[in-house]
């Protein structure tokens, strides 16, 4: 009687300490736990772009180009107007045969002795340009495409190149946001002012702009506009 008492009441203590267990189990688990689960936090992963490969120089520049326009800096720039990573420009044919095609140049921009310098714009937008100026005849309107960029008709008119490059194909250049020292800035002396130079990444006509040093010729898919 006395045993089937006392395996009565073990059996009855293991329920209890099971049902506790199983308790403490489902219980949540204070934040500061350490047995707490770790969720990412988004602010800490990392990019989805990249700046490429930029040297000491170009690194430093940007960094205080970064703090210039901070909370923003190149890394937001890229990811919220370059995502794509698809980056295009324009120029007109006659530089583009006296810059490029004749001295053979493996690079486009202003060069010098730190590097060449270019700004390109968001591919989708210089596409989207281009194809609202384009006529019946296969020529474009530069004063259509002028409008399109907030900038000069006369920048377009005449025969015109469109280099576009894959930011992923060109793994040595460098992307960071454009500077007032940079090669063939000129700064806007008002508001008013259009085809000039204003810091922040984007044109006098609010286009999306960034700086890239290095941009390979031979890396970009070139479209005759004429």
């Amino acid at each position: 009687m006395r045993s089937s008492l006392r395996v009565a009441l073990t059996a009855t203590l293991l329920l209890a300490l099971s049902a506790a267990a199983c308790t403490r189990t489902k219980a949540p688990v204070a934040p500061g736990d350490p047995g707490a689960l770790v969720a990412s936090d988004p602010a800490s992963a990392p990019p989805q772009v990249s700046t490429g490969t930029c040297d000491e120089r170009q690194t430093a520049i940007s960094k205080e180009a970064d703090q210039r326009a901070a909370p923003y800096g190149i890394v937001p720039h890229l990811e919220k107007n370059f995502s794509g990573g698809r980056i295009s420009w324009l120029m007109k044919e006659a530089p583009y045969q006296n810059y490029v095609v004749k001295p053979g140049a493996k690079n486009f921009g202003r060069c010098d002795d730190t590097g060449c310098y270019l700004f390109a714009s968001p591919s989708n937008v210089i596409e989207e340009a281009v194809n609202k100026s384009l006529l019946p005849t296969g020529a474009h309107d530069p004063a259509v495409l002028g409008q399109a960029l907030g900038l000069p008709a006369a920048n377009f008119e005449g025969p015109l190149r469109m280099m576009t490059l894959e930011l992923s194909a060109a793994p040595d250049a460098c992307a960071r946001l454009p500077v007032d020292a940079d090669p063939g800035v000129w700064k806007c002396q008002t508001p008013e002012d259009k085809d000039c130079f204003k810091f922040g990444g984007y044109t006098s006509g609010g286009v999306p702009e960034v700086m890239i040093i290095n941009a390979p010729v031979e890396k970009a898919q070139v479209r005759e506009l004429p």
